[in-house]
């Protein structure tokens, strides 16, 4: 009698075949925030939780809103449930969160202040995330894949510097600009951490890493080398001598005609772009950079529904025909957005 053949060791994962250098039609999707308030479950689970670091905490709960998505939507990519400023309040900069005004931390506003910082101390809290990391992976359906990620130096240092989000990142552009030593050593304790803590997500079970840097368009183009481009070199670098076949995905939102250097210096296998990019620079100018190319719809058609979402998708989706491409958004879902939108959309990406 015949004996019935073994699980595939590695199931296919077709969110990772641009990186492999196929062609998928139709394009991978997920969306950046796809776990968040404008999900019924996720909001009865925040609930459940307490508070937001409590829920970025709890495995069992992180684990859980991750996977809300995916029963909901079937995308081919989930995305660790976390928050970039994870990264600060594991280093001894305490965060915490106000309803109605966001993230607030202490400010780090100079060389002194950076002896607040432990970078010994992370492990503990590290260790959390990536224990999620470890559950997701075993709780995913096998076909799909699983994205880690951090926030690029830059835009953690923006906050940390500033103690809460800004509109125009001035307090860390000021440090940056008044004394670049002092500044750098920020970045490069930021730089050296997040390498420990990505590689960690990794070594849990990520397939692939997107480094967010939501602040990139905020600084000019000699800064934009110093304090986006080369941090990030060197996280890629420093990821890939220990993972060298785990892809890494960029997102310098705002970076416009920047991305271009972006992509050939930093070494990233995959370009985010902002709702910004025009979708014939998508389809056209990363074509020589052997990247693969993700976004870029806007988020508030995703709020709007209707005939206007499904124009604007079709049109990207016919830009990228042919290239190495993941469909996403230009930005992350916004707690309005319905969410039977986001299962129109999928539709369609999908043929329909």
């Amino acid at each position: 009698m015949a004996q019935p053949s073994p699980p595939s060791a590695t199931p296919h994962r077709r969110f990772l075949d641009p990186f492999k250098g196929i062609v998928a039609s139709p394009p991978p999707i997920w969306l950046m925030r796809q776990a968040g308030r404008y999900l019924p479950e996720y909001r009865a689970t925040r609930t459940q939780a307490g508070g937001f670091l409590d829920l970025c905490y709890n495995p069992a709960l992180a684990a859980e809103v991750t996977l809300q998505p995916i029963r909901r939507y079937g995308f081919d990519a989930a995305i660790l449930f976390a928050d970039i400023l994870l990264v600060p309040d594991a280093l001894g900069q305490p965060l915490r969160f106000a309803e109605g005004e966001g993230p607030l931390l202490d400010p780090i506003r100079s060389t002194a202040d950076l002896s607040r910082l432990k970078p010994e101390a992370t492990r503990s809290k590290y260790d959390l995330v990536a224990e999620t990391v470890a559950r997701l992976r075993q709780d995913l359906p096998a076909e799909t894949a699983l994205i880690g990620f951090c926030g690029a130096p830059w835009t953690v240092a923006t906050y940390m510097v500033e103690g809460r989000g800004s509109k125009d990142q001035a307090a860390a552009r000021l440090w940056a600009y008044r004394d670049r030593e002092g500044f750098g050593r920020l970045i490069d304790i930021l730089v050296e951490t997040s390498i420990v803590y990505l590689c960690g997500q990794v070594k849990a079970g990520a397939d692939v890493l997107q480094i967010f840097d939501t602040w990139a368009g905020s600084l000019p183009d000699d800064e934009f080398d110093r304090w986006v481009v080369e941090p990030t070199r060197r996280i890629v670098e420093g990821v890939k001598d220990h993972y060298p076949d785990v892809p890494v995905i960029g997102f310098p939102r705002g970076a416009g005609g920047s991305a271009l250097w972006y992509v050939s210096e930093t070494g990233v296998d995959g370009i985010g772009c902002d709702t910004a990019m025009p979708p014939y620079m998508m389809g056209e100018a990363f074509d020589d950079e052997n990247v693969v190319v993700q976004g870029n719809l806007d988020p508030l058609l995703l709020v709007t529904g209707g005939e206007a979402l499904e124009e604007r998708t079709r049109e990207i989706l016919e830009r990228m025909q042919g290239k190495r491409f993941i469909f996403n958004l230009g930005h992350g879902i916004v707690p309005e957005t319905p969410p039977e939108n986001v299962a129109r959309l999928v539709e369609i990406v999908r043929g329909g």
